[in-house]
């Protein structure tokens, strides 16, 4: 069990559920949230004691935990497989026994991309692993979202949705080259999901958005890059555009504000990126800059121009 925390900071008071917090965006998001003052339960697949998940990445969720602690956080870290009903229900039964309300669900679930084929075609694509990856990131989505709303509902009070994804509502409305056809349907999926719930909570008290970080650097990135968060800019040699990417605390603290913000209904149905939520609320990157990425992407990058961060950071 964990209780409030009653230290201060804008969320003092605040529950929140961070789904899909092992790793990268999500990570950064719960531990955020938990600097903030929220009680922030984390979960994840990863475990020290149930092993790695199918991603087969080194994180656990019990590190995540550890992190949020370390950030003067109060919260608690589960391993949770959220494409399995009765492991959702349990978490949020848990969180209903033991705090009694539910103010903050992020959907960060996802892990898919370790089926991607983006040099293939739909018909040329593994069909089990384009499925498996619709499933962990759609359903997923969608499990927790049903066992968690209802909890959110009860209190009356307001309450927020941050649907992650990666890419804007305006750039996933076309077809993306080159990610392949699971890829590009997963995240314009998610986009959907705000929409849908945004109009099924109509007179409510919560609110439903979508946020997309740009390019990030989690840890797998930066394994890809042979790079680490210190020399990250190393990796530009093998990609020079990865010069507009942008370290997991940025998405993190801009969600962290998000969540604080006491008018943060005027955003219901919207698509905000990173940068959007560091331009609203004044956060930064952990190195003080504020990449736009996706502004970059649309205007250099796609555009086949040479990489340049000059007024895109």
């Amino acid at each position: 069990m964990s209780e409030l925390n009653q230290s201060g900071g804008p969320l003092a008071g605040k529950v929140a559920l961070v789904a899909g917090a092992t790793r990268g965006a999500g990570r950064a998001i719960a531990v955020e949230l938990a600097r903030a003052g929220a009680c922030v339960y984390a979960t994840g697949r990863s475990s020290r004691t149930g092993g790695r998940s199918e991603i087969g990445r080194p994180e656990t969720i019990e590190e995540t935990g550890e992190l949020m602690l370390a950030a003067g956080g109060s919260g608690i870290a589960r391993r949770v497989d959220h494409l399995e009903p009765p492991e959702v229900s349990a978490i949020v039964a848990d969180i209903s026994a033991e705090q009694g309300r539910l103010d903050i669900l992020v959907n960060d679930i996802f892990g898919g991309d370790r089926y991607a084929e983006f040099d293939k075609k739909l018909w040329e694509h593994d069909l089990g692993g384009g499925l498996r990856m619709l499933r962990m990131g759609i359903d997923t989505h969608l499990i927790t979202a049903h066992y968690a709303l209802p909890l959110m509902l009860a209190s009356g009070r307001a309450g927020l949705i941050v649907e992650m994804t990666d890419g804007t509502f305006e750039y996933n409305s076309k077809f993306r080259e080159g990610v392949g056809f699971y890829y590009d349907l997963v995240k314009a999926a998610v986009g959907r999901i705000t929409v849908g719930l945004t109009a099924e909570l109509d007179g409510t008290a919560l609110t439903a958005v979508a946020v997309t970080p740009g390019w990030l650097r989690s840890e797998a990135m930066l394994d890809e890059f042979g790079v680490t968060e210190t020399n990250w800019r190393d990796g530009t040699a093998k990609e020079p555009h990865f010069v507009i990417s942008e370290s997991p605390a940025f998405v993190g603290r801009g969600v962290a504000a998000l969540a604080a913000d006491p008018e943060f209904s005027r955003y219901a149905g919207r698509s905000l990126t990173s940068y959007d939520l560091a331009v609203a609320y004044g956060v930064t990157d952990a190195d003080g800059s504020r990449p736009d990425c996706w502004r970059y992407v649309v205007e250099v990058q796609d555009a086949g121009l040479p990489a340049d961060e000059s007024g895109y950071r």
